[in-house]
């Protein structure tokens, strides 16, 4: 189970790099067995070129390593609270997307300003504040308490996204493939957003009643976008 895990997790991982998310080794990608309580998770620090499927952490709940030669990722602590915040999800991905990154380090949300936003993520892709200096002690760990405190009166899996301020953007779905697909959606529409508003300064958001259409027909009891139904 643990080998197939990791093999998971490692081609998650090598998708970063693909989608142009990553310069370096900036980013990460988990996946929890849910059954066993263990998430496999990139090492710190090691380059994707070195990286190899069995390089791959095992970590449990309590951030404590169970497998692995290296130490896991330096935001293993994040990805724990948010496993830990939505029991119904499946992988988590942090990056520094160039795009995203700059609505986090400006400190602002990214309005939803057409239908491809609304397609996958429902309203604005919300900031968080900064950390104080106190909960800064303990950064990582008070990093995905914050995510979770801003999604308590949210809808975790209609906005599958976040920025930190200063830092930059997580993701998450049902595994670390989507939580990846939900990274490149997130760079894509921030790219989009930002450039909408050079070539519009006074562009208001998509009116209510598009969003709805937009993500409910992809979403929900009623979608019809696809092949699920015929």
């Amino acid at each position: 189970m643990l080998e197939e895990l990791k093999k998971r997790v490692y081609e998650a991982n090598m998708l970063l790099p693909k989608y142009g998310l990553v310069t370096f080794t900036w980013g990460n990608v988990s996946e929890i067995d849910r059954e066993s309580g263990y998430f496999a998770i990139k090492p710190s620090g090691v380059d994707y070129d070195d990286l190899k499927p069995e390089d791959m952490v095992i970590v449990d709940l309590n951030g404590t390593v169970i497998e692995g030669k290296y130490n896991p990722s330096s935001d293993t602590a994040t990805h724990v609270e948010l496993y830990k915040a939505f029991i119904d999800i499946g992988g988590v991905v942090h990056t520094h997307s160039p795009w995203a990154t700059s609505w986090a380090q400006a400190g602002r949300g990214i309005p939803c300003y057409g239908t491809t936003h609304a397609d996958y993520l429902y309203g604005t892709v919300p900031c968080v504040r900064n950390l104080t200096k106190e909960e800064l002690e303990h950064y990582e760990i008070n990093t995905g308490v914050l995510i979770a405190d801003e999604f308590k009166n949210r809808d975790h899996i209609a906005m599958t996204a976040v920025l930190c301020k200063n830092h930059g953007p997580f993701t998450w779905g049902k595994d670390g493939h989507e939580a990846v697909h939900n990274a490149v959606v997130l760079e894509e529409v921030a790219k989009m957003a930002a450039r909408c508003e050079t070539i519009n300064p006074r562009v208001e958001a998509a009116p209510q009643e598009l969003l709805d259409k937009h993500y409910y027909r992809k979403h929900g009891a009623n979608a019809y976008y696809g092949q699920g139904q015929k």
